[in-house]
C-alpha cells in the first residue's frame, strides 16, 4: 500500500455537510442513551466482532481568539517566513467554540488453536467543530480527521506464549499513548500528545511485540514497530522506527518510547503521518535550476512517562520528552506547488537558498487526578521548552509555553461521563511559538505573535462504547 499525499495542518472556511448534521444527530443519540448503551457491541458467530469506540461533543468558551489574523494564506506553513507576519491592526477577542468528534472500531478475532489467534481492527475518526456559530476547524478541510489515512486498518496474529505481529494501518505509541491515558486524563491530550517531534499515524506498518515478561518482580512488555512510508520515494527513502516499553509492578506503571525517522515530512506536529518528505514522488527527483533539490530529513524523540496509583483515589502522572530535528532547507517545486523548510535561516535576504538548522528541545507534563465517588477532580501541566540551535534567525527557538487545566469530570451512567476544565496557555514571549508546535496558535487557539496570555473553559460530554 502506498501511502496517499498528506497536507500540514491548516486553518479552513467550509458550509455544513449533510454528513456532519448526521453525525451530530448520531452524537446527540448516543450521548442522550445513557447506561443501557454503555458497552460493547459483540456480534457474529460466537461473538466474532465486536464494535466499540466513543463520541464527544464540547464547547468551549475561549478568550484571546485572534480570526485569520495572519497576513499570508491560512494554508502557508509556520515554518516559511512569508507566514509570520501579522495583519495590522488585527486584536484578539472573545469566542465561542464547539467541537463533535466520533470514533468507532470494528474489531475481529478467531482463535485458531495451539494458542495462535488472528485478528482485525478498522477505526476511523470524524470530526468537525464551529467558530462563533460558523464552521471553522483549526486543522482540516475535511470530515475525516486526517484525511486519507486509517486510524487503525490492520490484521494481527498472536499466540499467548509467543506474542504477536501485526501489519497495516495503525497509530504509533509515541501520539497513541502520550495522547490517552496520560494527555487525555488532564485535560491536555493534543498539547501533550499531539506536540514535538514524533509522528503519531503510519500506513506502511509492521509491529512485533513480545509477549509478558517477568522483570524485577513485574511485567514487561516490548514492542518494535517499521513503517517504510512511501516506496515510490527512491532517493528520499522513508524510513520510521519505533521502540515501545511498558514496565508495571503493583501500582506504578512506566512507559517509554523511542522514535527514529529519516524522510518523513519535516514538522512538529506529533500526530501527524508518517509518509515522506513530500506528499508528491515528483519532488524526489527534483533538481532546479540554481541546482536545489528536497533533501534528506531526521526526526526523533526519547519519552519517559509514568502513573502511579498512590491510593484508591489519588494518581499522580508525569513524563519528559527530548525532540531532535535535523532540519530541512527551503526548496521550491513549481510543478508540485510544494516548498519544504524547518528551522530556517531567513537572515540573508539577498541569499539564493535558505538553509534548515539542526535543533533540540525538552518538553514535560505533569498532573493529578482524585476520584470521589461518581466524581473525578484533575489538575495538570504541560511544559513545551526552549529549543537549541545554531540558526540565526528567530524561529520560535527561543519561546517556550506552559499549559494548565484544571477540571471535574462526572460518571452520570455507565459510559457517559460530563466533564468541565478550566484551561490557560502562557508563552515565554510574545513572537513565534516554541518549536515543539506545528503552528503559533495550536492546541489553545491563542496566538503567540498577538498575545502571551490565553484562558477557556470547556464542558463536554463524552460518551464511551
Amino acid at each position: 500500500m502506498t501511502p496517499k499525499p498528506f497536507t500540514p495542518p491548516v486553518d479552513f472556511k467550509r458550509t455544513p455537510s449533510a454528513a456532519f448534521g448526521a453525525v451530530k444527530a448520531g452524537v446527540c443519540t448516543v450521548l442522550l442513551a445513557g447506561s443501557s448503551l454503555g458497552y460493547a457491541l459483540d456480534f457474529g458467530p460466537d461473538g466474532m466482532f465486536s464494535l466499540t469506540g466513543f463520541a464527544e461533543g464540547t464547547t468551549t468558551a475561549q478568550s484571546n481568539y485572534c480570526l485569520n489574523c495572519q497576513v499570508a494564506n491560512k494554508n502557508t506553513s509556520k515554518q516559511l517566513q512569508a507566514a509570520d507576519a501579522i495583519i495590522p491592526g488585527k486584536s484578539y477577542s472573545f469566542a465561542t467554540l464547539t467541537n463533535w468528534q466520533v470514533q468507532p472500531y470494528l474489531g475481529a478475532k478467531r482463535r485458531l488453536g495451539q494458542g495462535y489467534e488472528i485478528s482485525a481492527t478498522l477505526s476511523q475518526r470524524y470530526r468537525q467543530g464551529t467558530v462563533n456559530g460558523n464552521l471553522e476547524e483549526t486543522r482540516y478541510a475535511e470530515f475525516v480527521d486526517i484525511p486519507d489515512y486509517w486510524y487503525e486498518k490492520n490484521v494481527a496474529l498472536s499466540h499467548e506464549d509467543i506474542g504477536s505481529v501485526r501489519v497495516g494501518a495503525m497509530t504509533t505509541r509515541g501520539w497513541s499513548v502520550a495522547d490517552y491515558p496520560y494527555g487525555g486524563n488532564l485535560g491536555l491530550a493534543e498539547a501533550w500528545g499531539a506536540s514535538g517531534a514524533g509522528y503519531g499515524m503510519l500506513a506502511n506498518a509492521i509491529r512485533l511485540g513480545s509477549r509478558p515478561l517477568d522483570v524485577a518482580e513485574g511485567n514487561l512488555f516490548l514492542e518494535l514497530t517499521y513503517d517504510r512510508g512511501n516506496t515510490n520515494f527512491k532517493r528520499l527513502r522513508p524510513s520510521f522506527f519505533e521502540l515501545y516499553g511498558q514496565y508495571s509492578k503493583g501500582d506504578l506503571v512506566l512507559d517509554t518510547v523511542v522514535q527514529h525517522a529519516t524522510n518523513g515530512n519535516a514538522g512538529a506536529w506529533g500526530h501527524a503521518p508518517f509518509s515522506s518528505v513530500t506528499p508528491f514522488v515528483d519532488d524526489d527527483s527534483y533538481v532546479g535550476t540554481d541546482g536545489s533539490k528536497f533533501g534528506e530529513t531526521h526526526q526523533s524523540i526519547v519519552m519517559a512517562m509514568a502513573r502511579y496509583q498512590v491510593n484508591a483515589k489519588v494518581e499522580v502522572s508525569g513524563g519528559i520528552r527530548h525532540n531532535q530535528w535535523s532540519g530541512a532547507n527551503v526548496v521550491f517545486n513549481p510543478a508540485t506547488k510544494w516548498t519544504s523548510g524547518f528551522n530556517v535561516d531567513y537572515s540573508n535576504p539577498f541569499a539564493t537558498s535558505h538553509p534548515g538548522y539542526s535543533a533540540s528541545s525538552i518538553d514535560a507534563m505533569l498532573g493529578a487526578r482524585y476520584r470521589d465517588g461518581p466524581w473525578t477532580y484533575l489538575v495538570g501541566m504541560v511544559y513545551l521548552g526552549a529549543a537549541e540551535t545554531r540558526n540565526p534567525s528567530d524561529r520560535g527557538q527561543g519561546n517556550s509555553a506552559i499549559f494548565g487545566t484544571l477540571g471535574a469530570r462526572y460518571a452520570l451512567a455507565r459510559g457517559l461521563e460530563l466533564s468541565g476544565t478550566a484551561a490557560m496557555v502562557h508563552y515565554g514571549k510574545q513572537g513565534l511559538s516554541p518549536m515543539s508546535m506545528p503552528g503559533n496558535a495550536s492546541f489553545s487557539n491563542v496566538d503567540s505573535r498577538v498575545t502571551r496570555d490565553g484562558y477557556w473553559i470547556t464542558l463536554g460530554m463524552l460518551y464511551s462504547f
